[in-house]
């Protein structure tokens, strides 16, 4: 690797694991093999205790079904439902307390175009979520 590679290696590594959402990579198995400190605090998992875990890990179980149904279709069809447009949904956090993240997902290939896993952005959007409803609650008093 010459200099300018391993330079844009080590700057892609310092921005992605400084960004302020929660990055999370899975391979085509579920398994969950990059972890920002972003995901740490919102998740409460450390990278060690997520490395190697299912994606499980923080999807609460009534949801399993249905994103492993999504998963592996991205998987073998090579694209996305959403084609990277964010989706609201819940995810649970260590204590157990479920959280509403703000996802976006995108494939992630190899040099032969080859689906080798999943990448997504997720915010927490709790706080946003939950005075949204309390609004629409007191509206419709």
């Amino acid at each position: 690797m010459d200099g300018y590679s391993r330079a844009i290696s080590s700057l892609s590594d310092l921005i992605l694991e400084q960004t302020s959402d929660a990055l999370i990579y899975a391979n085509r198995e579920g398994m969950i093999e990059r972890w920002n400190q972003a995901a740490e605090s919102m998740f409460g998992y450390t990278f060690a205790e997520a490395y190697s875990q299912s994606l499980n890990l923080i999807i609460p179980e009534h949801l399993r079904p249905a994103h492993w149904r999504g998963f592996e279709a991205a998987m073998v069809n090579g694209s996305t439902r959403l084609h990277g447009r964010p989706t609201l949904t819940r995810a649970e956090r260590r204590s157990g307390e479920r959280i509403y993240v703000e996802m976006s997902f995108a494939l992630v290939t190899d040099e032969s175009e080859k689906v080798i896993g999943s990448v997504a952005m997720a915010r927490d959007v709790t706080e946003r979520v939950l005075r949204e409803k309390d609004a629409a609650i007191s509206k419709n008093k």
